[in-house]
């Protein structure tokens, strides 16, 4: 096994990506309201700020922001990931392993982490979630994915409405064909 550390920074921002133990599964969109109630209990408890989320069929990517002298993001997942699994119903697929642990087989263990280092840093990561929709073909452009902090950074003016929008193919210069 890897001798994996991940990276503490009290107060930091941090970029994850979250992804289910089924990726063909669309478990978080389908229970979209399920997971809002994890993330919203998760925060009364330990609270951080989402400067930046999307939330797709089988993974999710977020940017959060933790308190000051406070580094424990991994508390945090906990909380989110055993709310959202309590209230599902028991159909997933359970590995041995799984099993002996007593875990179910919603969530991949591990997560990706990524300490946001400075401003330039913070905003790739942004654009990186917001476009993430499209890049999955899920949609065209970025405000027709529901789940997102896209809408709420256009109505805060970090974004205009068509941003990442494929030009038609007239603005794009192709014409007749």
């Amino acid at each position: 096994m890897t001798n994996y550390r991940r990276n503490f920074v009290a107060g930091g921002s941090y970029f994850f990506t979250v992804n289910l133990a089924e990726r063909r599964l669309r478990l978080l969109t389908d229970n979209i309201a399920l997971l809002r109630a994890a993330f919203r209990s998760a925060r009364v408890r330990h609270p951080f700020a989402i400067d930046a989320i999307v939330v797709l069929p089988d993974h999710l990517h977020a940017i959060w922001t933790l308190p000051e002298g406070d580094s424990d993001f991994a508390v945090r997942w906990n909380l989110i990931k055993g709310s959202f699994t309590r209230f599902l119903p028991r159909a997933e697929r359970v590995s041995a392993s799984r099993l002996r642990k007593r875990e179910r087989g919603i969530w991949q263990r591990r997560y990706w982490e990524h300490t946001l280092r400075d401003d330039d840093d913070f905003a790739r990561h942004v654009d990186y979630i917001h476009f993430n929709p499209v890049k999955h073909g899920y949609v065209a452009e970025a405000s027709a994915w529901p789940f997102s902090s896209f809408h709420h950074m256009v109505r805060l003016g970090f974004y205009p409405e068509n941003w990442a929008a494929e030009p038609n193919d007239q603005e794009a210069g192709f014409g007749e064909r």
